[in-house]
């Protein structure tokens, strides 16, 4: 402003004169006489006289307005600026409320999808350390627990052939114990089978991408082989489901973990009794006719190596590992699930929700 006032004046200090004739028409009695008045000295001390009045008038004016723009630019830069330290300290529900069409309304609008992405970005790394922190919980229980059950068979084992080898007693007769160390072997390699099989659980439920099929005929080609079993143990296999029952899943996994379940359905089921699988709404449900599970037990079902009745042998009660792996492989696939008693009839009930 204090430029545009001192170009001004200049400019006129400089052109008013001349623009100027500098002749005055004077009248007497006697005829019309042309007189010539000088005028460049009287405007050029107008104009040096003013100046000071507009200097003072333009700084006033410019200081006015300066005061009022600074304070309506760092008023939202303020506000910008504590909003971004509440940030740094990460508190929720935290916005920048600027509202204006120009470069600081828009780096508000930035700051505030930024802010939002980082949350988002630091509650999933919260949820996945949270599942990675669960998944090595689990890998410890699961060795602790292997470490244990493997223990008792071999040591067992191991003073069988020991005195075997010493003859100690009823263990001379090698025909008889030779067999029962074959059998006791033969557990054994089942059971570091089903653990090494656990182990590669996870990386297959990694690399296993989730696709949609229908289950019907994964339902009907699994249920069809334990239709056979059951039959052979007397016991009735009833199944009902839509022919087309969409679901999207890794369809691998979802068959194994099916698997185990109806083996569990069979193995367990009272010969003369039912086995039904059906489909209610988007629930998949195993029904199969036993004594109840003790609910203390219930609590413990899904843990590895866990057997809701210890006086079972590992002939009788199986590894300890199906459920586990159901638990497992459903979990990692997001499908909730549960295991309840029955009271009419009489037996338990597996349900999956799709």
């Amino acid at each position: 402003m204090l430029a545009i006032t001192f170009l001004a004046s200049g400019m006129i200090y400089l052109f008013a004169p001349i623009m100027n004739d500098g002749s005055t028409v004077v009248e007497d009695i006697s005829g019309i006489v042309q007189v010539h008045i000088p005028r460049n000295s009287e405007i050029s001390n107008v104009i040096l006289r003013s100046l000071p009045y507009s200097i003072t008038i333009c700084i006033v004016v410019s200081l006015i307005c300066a005061f009022f723009f600074s304070k309506a630019i760092t008023k939202p830069i303020k506000h910008i600026s504590e909003t971004a330290i509440r940030m740094a300290s990460l508190e929720k529900n935290v916005v920048s409320n600027i509202q204006s069409s120009d470069e600081i309304g828009m780096l508000s609008e930035s700051i505030n999808k930024l802010y939002q992405k980082l949350l988002y970005t630091i509650e999933s790394l919260k949820e996945e350390k949270d599942r990675v922190s669960k998944v090595e919980r689990q890998k410890v229980d699961f060795l602790r627990a292997a470490s244990h059950e493997l223990k008792t068979p071999v040591t067992a084992l191991n003073a069988m052939l020991e005195n075997m080898v010493m003859e100690v007693g009823k263990y001379k007769n090698y025909e008889t114990y030779l067999p029962l160390c074959k059998e006791q072997t033969e557990q054994l390699s089942d059971m570091i089978s089903g653990i090494l099989d656990t182990s590669k659980l996870s990386k297959s439920i990694e690399s296993e991408k989730s696709q949609t099929f229908n289950a019907s005929v994964c339902l009907s080609e699994l249920c069809g082989k334990y239709q056979l079993i059951a039959k052979a143990n007397r016991q009735h296999f009833k199944m009902d489901w839509p022919d087309n029952l969409t679901v999207c899943l890794p369809p691998k996994m979802f068959s194994k973990a099916l698997s185990n379940i109806l083996s569990n359905a069979v193995a367990y089921t009272v010969p003369g009794k039912s086995i039904t699988v059906y489909v209610k709404g988007r629930e998949l449900i195993v029904e199969n006719e036993c004594q109840p599970i003790p609910e203390e037990h219930l609590k413990r079902i899904f843990e590895p190596f866990y057997r809701a009745d210890y006086a079972r042998n590992r002939e009788d009660g199986g590894n300890g590992l199906g459920l586990y792996i159901v638990a497992s492989i459903l979990e990692a696939l997001n499908c909730s699930y549960s295991f309840c008693s029955m009271i009419e009839p009489l037996g338990m009930r597996f349900i999956i929700r799709l």
